[in-house]
């Protein structure tokens, strides 16, 4: 196995890229990698949907690596990166992977082709282009309500064939479709959730992790779902998911990372909640229910 695809497995964080008066709040970013690092994560995501990737400059992006990666090195306990990629233009990607080739990660994350609705046999020839192309792993994103395409598990188990393609994270089409998946890869290709709100049916189901938005709140208690399952232990997972199963539904109430990036903000992790168009940050009756939610749940960890 490749050593992205030993990592690849429990409780991956999609990490926000924090903002303030326009431009990367590093101050900020310094917190947060070194909060999380010690919370028990197994890997991080950066610059992808919940990072807002798109809106990130490359230099941006550059630095939101390298931060991330020296605060790690500077701490105790440092966890592999994968780097968010996303867009429609197989040549376009194939320079960004060659730009970040020498960047200190562990592998990609890449979404399938966005707006274009390629066939299942552009698909096919888009991703192992890329996998043949890149010099870290590869994990593909299946993500079909914001692609408007969905990587049928046909094309799937083909894909996983590939030497440099080693999991996939799992927005598919649905349940059938991903129980049918976990059933017939390849043994050593990683499939993690990435549907905060099924983050446990998804492990009952057999994924390998999640990579959860969600966890930037109570992340312990989400590692702590997948551990108890590990273990064996359903009734434990189950009443530890109880209690976080509702963060799933309220930090999406309005589009993320807003609703994240707010209750990080009211919690001292960050220094502002700013996000950059054409996101928004939430509105005056989500951040008064959220600070609601922070408010009891400071009580009952009391």
């Amino acid at each position: 196995m490749t050593g992205l695809q030993e990592q690849l497995h429990g409780l991956w964080l999609p990490l926000v890229t924090p903002f303030r008066d326009g431009a990367l709040d590093e101050r900020s970013l310094q917190r947060l990698t070194r909060h999380y690092a010690g919370q028990g994560i197994d890997g991080l995501i950066l610059g992808a949907t919940s990072g807002e990737g798109m809106t990130l400059r490359e230099a941006e992006l550059e630095r939101l690596v390298a931060i991330v990666r020296d605060e790690m090195a500077a701490g105790r306990r440092t966890v592999p990166i994968c780097l968010g990629l996303s867009g429609a233009d197989t040549a376009r990607l194939q320079e960004r992977l060659d730009e970040t080739a020498d960047w200190p990660i562990d592998g990609y994350l890449i979404a399938s082709p966005y707006y274009v609705r390629p066939s299942q046999r552009g698909l096919l020839a888009h991703f192992e282009t890329l996998a043949d192309h890149a010099a870290w792993p590869l994990a593909l994103y299946n993500i079909p309500y914001r692609t408007s395409v969905n990587i049928t598990n046909q094309t799937m188990l083909r894909l996983a064939e590939h030497r440099n393609i080693v999991g996939l994270k799992d927005c598919g089409a649905s349940r059938e479709q991903s129980i049918a998946l976990l059933r017939d890869r390849p043994k050593q290709f990683r499939v993690l959730t990435g549907e905060d709100a099924n983050y446990f049916e998804a492990l009952t189901d057999g994924a390998d992790g999640g990579i959860v938005l969600s966890a930037h709140v109570e992340t312990a208690t989400f590692a702590a779902v997948h551990d108890e399952l590990k273990r064996g232990h359903h009734d434990a997972a189950l009443a530890r998911w109880h209690e976080v199963a509702e963060l799933t539904r309220l930090l999406f109430t309005e589009p993320s990372p807003a609703p994240a990036k707010y209750w990080l903000w009211r919690c001292g992790l960050i220094d502002s909640p700013e996000v950059r168009l054409p996101m928004v940050e939430v509105s005056s009756e989500l951040a008064a229910t959220i600070d609601r939610e922070i408010e009891r749940r400071t009580k009952v960890a009391a």
